[in-house]
């Protein structure tokens, strides 16, 4: 038993190290062989899309072992259009520009030297996250866009198309110039792998989790390097007294209902006092009609006949399903004090025609995204034009909001001088 420790214990650490080899490689790598990378993978993922599927129905037959529901194995299986699309997704991280040598800022001192600030790659990327194919194309392209190099450890349950997927990104590596280090699958499932990870800080230099909380929370609370993540997303929508309620019920409708198992999905409805019964009639009503079981305040459940009263575990919590929370607040203060104490700091938003009032909210809400007068489903690299993202943080440091391209790099300084010297 203590071998086979020991064996995975230094098998993290051999896949750590070449990792960071090939990151120092990725370093001297031009946008335009990155991009050549990116499109050849596209390519070759087209061209792979029968073994692909092969790996993939393994992996859907094995799906009920693991007693995934039935929504689960749907983000499971693929097909031709949903490999397509994967090829798609990398072919527009390819058109996206490069970050990796942009000047942030520039200035020429007195004594002649001239100082700039560019971006740089974090370097190793270790990247724990859920049992969805496509998220480990997205991830390993998004990193070596940016120049790092990522160790990517995906769920068991995809473990056969995440394999057949990255066998074509190295073996494109290889002939593009690219060290196939630069992207590695775990190979194994053992649990006890990630914590072997989160300990080699000398070569890894961020950790990213994406899934449940459970994971995210013991990579926090184990990882020796920095983490960005996010735990939960209890997204609130603001109804103001100067809201129109047609545009109201429109956004709550698609942030609650559009998609629910997302972290970007409305959580919690408030509601301006003055307008209460007619926006519960309409907004919830709307709610309602949709199959959405109601956790209420004391007003709420006086108009609104199916809602359940609420309780202070209700106005914190991600339902993640057909539930929601709703409260009466007196005036957008008493939204942004309830906002700041049960929010996760993911995503807010507010509807209203009253510039100030949305000015008010927007500076004062504490989170990683603040909508005026739209959906909390935006919050996302795609609509916000980022392209692919590896993640959403709602840390301050060193990434917040949806972790595009930029969001994976950092900088350092170039100074040029000409023979100064300090006096």
């Amino acid at each position: 038993m203590a071998t086979s420790e020991q064996e995975l214990e230094q098998y993290c650490r051999d896949v750590a190290e070449k990792a960071r080899q090939a990151s120092a490689k990725l370093q001297l790598c031009s946008g335009e062989l990155k991009n050549e990378w990116l499109k050849q993978s596209a390519a070759a993922l087209r061209a792979g899309t029968p073994a692909i599927l092969e790996a993939n129905a393994k992996d859907i037959q094995a799906a009920p072992d693991y007693g995934l529901s039935a929504a689960q194995i749907d983000r499971l299986v693929l097909d031709e259009q949903r490999i397509d699309g994967i090829a798609v997704a990398l072919e527009q991280i390819a058109m996206l520009p490069d970050p990796v040598g942009q000047v942030i800022q520039g200035s020429v001192r007195p004594n002649g030297l001239e100082i700039n600030k560019i971006r740089v790659p974090l370097g190793v990327v270790f990247f724990i996250y859920e049992s969805r194919p496509n998220v480990t194309a997205d991830a390993a392209a998004i990193c070596i866009k940016s120049g790092n190099a990522v160790i990517l450890r995906g769920g068991k349950e995809a473990a056969h198309s995440s394999r057949a997927i990255v066998d074509i990104l190295m073996q494109v590596a290889a002939t593009a110039g690219i060290s196939e280090d630069a992207v590695q699958l775990v190979s194994t499932t053992d649990r006890a792998a990630v914590g072997h990870f989160l300990k080699l800080d000398d070569y890894i230099d961020v950790a990213i989790p994406r899934g449940g909380e459970g994971l995210i929370r013991r990579v926090s609370a184990e990882a020796t390097m920095p983490v960005i993540k996010h735990f939960d997303g209890n997204c609130h929508v603001y109804v103001d007294k100067d809201a129109c309620l047609d545009m109201a019920t429109q956004i709550v409708v698609n942030a609650k209902c559009q998609r629910m198992g997302v972290c970007n999905a409305c959580e919690s409805l408030l509601i301006h006092r003055e307008i209460a019964e007619q926006a519960l009639r309409q907004v919830v009503g709307a709610l309602v009609e949709q199959g959405i079981t109601i956790h209420g305040d004391e007003t709420t459940c006086e108009v609104v006949e199916s809602a359940v009263a609420a309780t202070d575990e209700d106005y914190g919590t991600e339902y993640l399903g057909p539930e929601i929370s709703v409260k009466i607040v007196d005036d957008v203060d008493s939204a942004i004090e309830h906002i700041n104490r049960y929010s996760s700091r993911h995503t807010e938003a507010i509807v209203t025609s009253n510039i100030f009032t949305a000015r008010k909210f927007a500076a004062a809400v504490d989170s990683s995204a603040v909508m005026i007068n739209a959906s909390t489903r935006f919050n996302d690299g795609g609509e916000f034009g980022l392209g692919a993202e590896i993640g959403i943080s709602t840390d301050k440091f060193h990434a917040r909001g949806p972790c595009g391209l930029e969001e994976l790099t950092s900088y350092k300084y170039i100074v040029t001088g000409d023979g100064q010297i300090r006096g």
